[in-house]
């Protein structure tokens, strides 16, 4: 068995111990709860206390669990919500547009892929859930960039890397790019990211209105577009999709 690190065990265990019971302890509950050194104990605290996991009551000093506790608790929330209403409409895609549809969200400097539905054939593909894809390059990347001020300053502050020479990696380029894209609401990649590959996608709003995800299809130029355009009944499937995820998660018609 892999060896554990005792001082994250210690501190997994002092938020489960704030997470019940009277919710907020002092420093010697805490250390008698855990059979810890009160030192010990202060300085697992403090640690939390400073990344926010932790918060100490200024009159009683008293500690309880912190707001970016919470944070996570809804990120993770969101994402699975995200997910479990997009299933049904993204088998239904990949069945209507033949291609291979994926579900991507912000995560760090990139599209964190967390729902891959497989062309309806019978080709090898393999599962991409869970793979990050760049920002600046592909459809998912730019529909977050274009409607999410964090992924929109996390894709014009960083280095855009040019994958193809199709690429495109100028501030003004890029920044025009995205103007397009929120005029006409969709995005696309025409081998900026990989050789041969196209694809389509479109934002995915949340009850507040709010970006929360991007949805598309990806496949081989030469399916995904005709006579040098995209295939107008792709994007409008992805675009359908998409609202369909949106009103789901309590966004309304728009």
């Amino acid at each position: 068995m892999a060896r554990t690190i005792q001082s994250l065990e210690r501190a997994a265990a002092m938020l489960r111990l704030l997470a019940g019971g009277e919710r907020r302890l002092g420093l010697s509950d805490v250390a008698a709860a855990l059979g810890l050194a009160k030192g010990t104990a202060h300085g697992i605290l403090r640690t939390l206390q400073q990344e926010g996991f932790v918060e100490q009551d200024p009159t009683s000093g008293r500690y309880q669990l912190g707001a970016e506790l919470l944070r996570l608790g809804n990120s993770y929330l969101d994402v699975h919500e995200l997910r479990a209403r997009a299933l049904v409409w993204t088998d239904d895609l990949a069945r209507s547009s033949g291609e291979a549809v994926y579900l991507g969200v912000l995560h760090q400097q990139g599209v964190l892929v967390v729902h891959h539905v497989f062309r309806p054939d019978d080709s090898r593909q393999v599962l991409e859930v869970g793979a990050m894809q760049p920002l600046h390059s592909t459809a998912l990347g730019k529909v977050l960039s274009a409607y999410d001020p964090v992924a929109h300053a996390e894709a014009t502050e960083a280095e855009r890397e040019g994958f193809t020479p199709h690429t495109v990696t100028g501030l003004a380029d890029f920044e025009g790019v995205l103007d397009l894209i929120r005029a006409r609401g969709w995005a696309s990649d025409v081998e900026e990211t990989w050789e041969g590959v196209a694809s389509v996608a479109a934002p995915i709003y949340d009850r507040r209105r709010m970006p929360v995800g991007a949805v598309g299809i990806t496949g081989a130029v030469e399916r995904v577009r005709e006579d040098g355009e995209l295939r107008s009944t792709l994007v409008a499937a992805v675009r359908d999709c998409a609202r369909a995820v949106s009103r789901d998660l309590g966004a309304g018609r728009f």
